[in-house]
């Protein structure tokens, strides 16, 4: 992934957005195309401390046929976007942009045995299921094993060796204190995920909002 040093995260800083998502865009290329499906996952780390991610897909997803353990995949984790348009800035003679947050992770991928993904259904939603708490998380055990076991082969779990990681946070980390400033202001009308990277802006430098928050109030009558 091309990353300006800029926006470049760290291996840590990398890793936790990632786990904290727990949403991506799994690739391979078969040798002709890539191929490409949309999955949830989650980390865990082998004994040498690699990261590892585990996901599972349909039996006949085309991905699959893959998971040989040989060629590396990509997985990509996208963030909140944002489109910032050039009159929002202090400064003139700027140009449309987009502000964004991605984690590439990247290794070789095999498949999972039938008690390694019994284990990996409990794990995924767990992961999910306490985001809606206070409801009672929901579990395997609610299901009748028959039911439980036919779905279960409609499935193949893979893992993933993570090999690579890259992160990228595009938050206009190079901009002035005063475009810094007006970008963030202007994206909190926006939509959500425009609401969402002024909210990291302001996270990131904070000490410029709250200089201009001072400025404003020793300009009041």
């Amino acid at each position: 992934m091309y990353t300006p040093p800029f926006f470049k995260q760290d291996r840590a800083a990398s890793l936790k957005f990632a786990e904290e998502r727990g949403f991506g865009t799994m690739c391979a290329f078969d040798g002709k195309k890539p191929i490409a499906s949309p999955l949830p996952f989650y980390l865990t780390y082998a004994a040498d401390g690699t990261p590892q991610a585990a996901f599972h897909v349909a039996r006949h997803n085309p991905l699959l046929k893959l998971a040989s353990g040989d060629a590396s995949w990509l997985l990509a984790v996208n963030g909140p976007d944002a489109y910032v348009s050039p009159d929002w800035y202090v400064s003139p003679d700027q140009v449309p942009t987009w502000l964004y947050q991605s984690v590439h992770l990247s290794g070789p991928v095999r498949m999972l045995s039938d008690d390694e993904l019994a284990v990996q259904i409990d794990t995924l939603s767990d992961k999910f299921e306490i985001w809606l708490l206070p409801k009672t998380p929901w579990t395997s055990g609610k299901m009748t094993a028959g039911r439980l076991e036919t779905l279960k082969k409609g499935i193949v779990g893979l893992v993933m060796t993570v090999d690579e990681v890259e992160g990228s946070f595009k938050l206009n980390q190079h901009k002035s204190d005063a475009d810094y400033t007006a970008i963030a202001n202007a994206l909190s009308a926006g939509d959500a995920d425009a609401r969402q990277i002024s909210h990291l802006m302001r996270q990131a430098r904070p000490q410029v909002f709250a200089n201009d928050t001072n400025m404003l109030e020793g300009s009041a009558p």
